[in-house]
């Protein structure tokens, strides 16, 4: 047993990978977070993001998503041209929208968490056949929280980004069936196996 394939890249993934990709996420910033770093990758490189991350951090005062919602034109200026950054108006305005949508979830259902663990009743899902390799990059279940999310006034959240962010956060469990941490994260959390849903290409 031992890691992902893909978390040996570099120490950068590798740490990302052991402490925080998979484990199953309830609290609403953190989660702010996991969805951001998504939606700002989109076309580009996960390593980059996690390179920037503290930037990132800085920019959106460390994800807390009712200061980001109440970010005006000076604000998007400032991360604009902050040092290392990245340089994507569309990126950074989506982040101060997807706080304020966010913030209508949280007053709808409570929280945010809330609102996307009802998707599994609150397990941890286990696709028949992910453990040996064969994970796509959107299923059915990302499909169907993307269409959500985007009449809900979300953007840069399509079903690829929402898959990856399933992954992420602990919803999905796509972890290799012999990596130590697909059978940590399954020993400390509730969990469901199901078939394969609706799923589209290969990551």
């Amino acid at each position: 047993m031992g890691h992902c394939d893909w978390a040996r890249v570099n120490q950068r993934e590798q740490a990302y990978h052991d402490r925080e990709w998979g484990v199953p996420v309830h609290d609403d910033r953190q989660m702010f977070e996991h969805l951001t770093l998504e939606c700002l990758q989109c076309g580009l490189s996960w390593d980059l993001m996690l390179k920037k991350r503290e930037i990132f951090r800085a920019c959106f005062a460390n994800f807390q998503y009712d200061q980001i919602a109440a970010f005006g034109e000076e604000d998007v200026r400032r991360i604009l041209n902050t040092e290392g950054m990245l340089r994507s108006e569309r990126k950074i305005r989506a982040v101060i929208n997807n706080a304020r949508c966010y913030r209508k979830i949280r007053a709808e259902f409570g929280s945010f968490c809330a609102y996307l663990w009802a998707y599994t009743d609150g397990k941890t899902v286990l696709y028949t056949g992910h453990a040996e390799g064969g994970i796509p990059v959107s299923n059915g279940l990302s499909a169907r929280v993307s269409r959500d999310l985007k009449k809900r006034g979300f953007q840069f959240v399509g079903p690829v980004t929402i898959y990856s962010h399933l992954q992420a956060c602990g919803v999905v469990n796509d972890h290799a069936g012999d990596c130590l941490r697909y059978h940590a994260i399954n020993a400390a959390n509730p969990t469901v196996t199901l078939p394969p849903d609706q799923e589209v290409g290969q990551a």
